[in-house]
């Protein structure tokens, strides 16, 4: 069963209560639905520093005033989009806040179509239950924007925004080649603004007169711990946040998802910020951590993520289809002791050669996988060679089943 632990300091975006489910009248009680003037809030979303947190951190005011500046120019009434389609295998918080915090969702959503001047708006989500609530949620407060709940089938490419654009336009949810990117003409031509969920709900704080931008969702998963939703404070060393939640042996992790990389135990002592980890040769990416324990081989569970990308290729880049596999089995020959020096010199080659060459960050997120075990593990990488790895050989988890993290189970709010 997967716990929510709130470490960082009051106010949590998680609430009061995060098990609770949040009702209308509890969620106007504290704040929520606050009227406030765009370039007021804009101005507060200069000042915060908020960063997207959906992957990529980017600056939410860059992509807010790109989409204004494509729609000054082309003179369209822009499109604005909260993207919860959470196709990291790792990750639980936009569902988590859809399914518990839907007001909190749909807010700064509202807020975000009247800075860029939307005329309509989107929530695009796979989760059943993320949808249900955020139509009950439209029910119960009608936005002033029209605002539609859209469900799409899950998929690892289906949360990229090109990917959201083109089946908000009747196609399939697969990434196109860039440019024009959605900020320049998106839904309908219409320059497009997509924001992850867990970024809006940090807009809507922003307009009710709270800072919550330094607050940070992870999801912790990993072989013989039960799984958590974790608020921390940015910056917080990722040790600390283990220590507070009685996991105290670690030997490494996997990061940012599966854009992160396998890392080894200095990771522990790293900052948990999109800078820090950047600078670490890692990525937070959408927050998702699995952890090693001293039993686990980087090797076995690097195997398992590569497996799981080459199953998720979109099948659209002739590059992805044919280099994804190909990573995925060489890997599965290293892990079994069948694979060669050859074989790991193809992989070196191919971690230097693809990244950047497909029209989504899944082939980035496989070579990043493979060249960080490379980087960070190479002499046991080397006993893998004539199948003398001890962890290996007794047995392994295989498949993404070891990445996946359930939902926490939450309960309706009545009182705060």
């Amino acid at each position: 069963m997967t716990t929510i632990r709130s470490l960082a300091p009051v106010p949590h975006l998680l609430g009061s209560d995060p098990y609770g489910i949040e009702t209308l009248d509890c969620y106007r009680a504290a704040g929520g639905y606050t009227r406030i003037d765009p370039q007021t809030l804009l101005a507060r979303v200069d000042a915060s520093g908020l960063r997207g947190r959906g992957g990529a951190a980017f600056p939410l005011t860059t992509k807010l005033r790109s989409v204004i500046a494509s729609a000054t120019a082309t003179r369209l009434a822009p499109v604005v989009v909260a993207n919860g389609e959470e196709g990291e295998p790792g990750s639980v918080k936009d569902r988590q806040l859809m399914r518990t915090r839907p007001h909190l969702i749909l807010d700064g959503l509202a807020h975000a179509a009247a800075i860029i001047g939307a005329d309509r708006a989107y929530a695009y989500v796979s989760d059943h239950a993320s949808a249900d609530a955020l139509a009950e949620a439209l029910d119960a407060y009608p936005p002033v924007v029209p605002t539609t709940v859209v469900r799409v089938d899950p998929a690892y490419v289906a949360g990229e925004e090109t990917a959201v654009v083109r089946f908000l336009d009747g196609g399939p949810a697969l990434p196109v080649a860039k440019p024009p990117r959605p900020y320049e003409r998106g839904v309908g031509g219409a320059p497009t603004l997509t924001s992850n969920v867990e970024t809006l709900a940090h807009l809507a704080r922003l307009a009710s007169g709270v800072d919550s931008t330094a607050n940070l969702l992870l999801t912790i998963g990993g072989s013989g711990i039960e799984p958590a939703l974790v608020e921390v404070t940015a910056g917080t060393r990722l040790r600390a946040v283990l220590a507070a939640c009685g996991w105290w042996h670690a030997t490494g992790a996997l990061m940012g998802g599966l854009f992160g990389g396998v890392s080894g135990e200095s990771i522990l002592d790293t900052p948990v910020s999109a800078d820090a980890l950047r600078a670490a040769g890692s990525a937070l990416g959408c927050g998702a951590i699995h952890l090693l324990a001293p039993d686990d081989c980087p090797v076995d569970l690097a195997v398992d993520a590569l497996a799981y990308l080459a199953a998720e290729s979109a099948l659209q880049c002739g590059v992805c289809i044919s280099a994804t596999a190909a990573l995925a089995t060489t890997a599965a020959a290293l892990r079994t002791g069948a694979a060669t020096a050859e074989d790991l010199a193809k992989i070196e080659r191919w971690v230097l050669t693809l990244p950047g060459r497909g029209a989504c960050g899944l082939l980035d997120a496989a070579a990043r996988v493979a060249g960080s075990l490379l980087a960070g593990f190479r002499p046991l990488v080397d006993t893998h060679l004539d199948g003398t790895c001890r962890r290996c050989a007794t047995g392994h988890r295989s498949g993404a089943g070891r990445l996946i993290v359930d939902i926490p189970t939450c309960h309706q709010l009545t009182t705060r």
